[in-house]
């Protein structure tokens, strides 16, 4: 667990120059790709982003823990991931959606993790990740 912490706030650290602050406006359009497995459905029913259900409402899922989605199966990998302190930022959000299983295989440090999601946003992930920011339910 220990490595995984320090692993990812590595990651976070080098990451950060790297990851320029994504456009919104821009990720909504390519959410489009992402809309073939995921909604984005507000808890009060109010849907955002109509998309399928092979994947988690990602509705709030910028601060969320990885794995943690209420009525959604993980694979064990993410939820590993989670429970060792993986809470969902943009950057680490981005870098997810590029290669989720190389993803983590590096913050779990464990070689065979892998992840249910086998599609990878090459490009343009920081600018999804800004927008499913943008349309995060209000800080309490």
């Amino acid at each position: 667990m220990k490595k995984l912490l320090t692993a990812t706030a590595v990651l976070a650290t080098l990451a950060a120059p790297a990851f320029a602050e994504g456009d919104a406006a821009k990720g909504e359009k390519t959410f489009k790709k992402c809309k073939a497995c995921h909604t984005i459905a507000a808890d009060d029913g109010t849907v955002i982003m109509k998309g399928g259900k092979t994947g988690p409402n990602l509705y709030g899922v910028i601060g969320r823990t990885a794995g943690t989605y209420e009525g959604f199966k993980y694979g064990n990998s993410i939820v590993a991931a989670g429970e060792a302190g993986l809470v969902w930022d943009e950057e680490n959000l981005a870098h997810f959606v590029a290669d989720p299983n190389a993803y983590l295989k590096e913050v779990t440090g464990d070689g065979s993790a892998k992840s249910k999601m086998t599609y990878k946003l090459k490009k343009d992930g920081e600018d999804v990740a800004a927008y499913l920011a943008s349309v995060a339910p209000a800080a309490e």
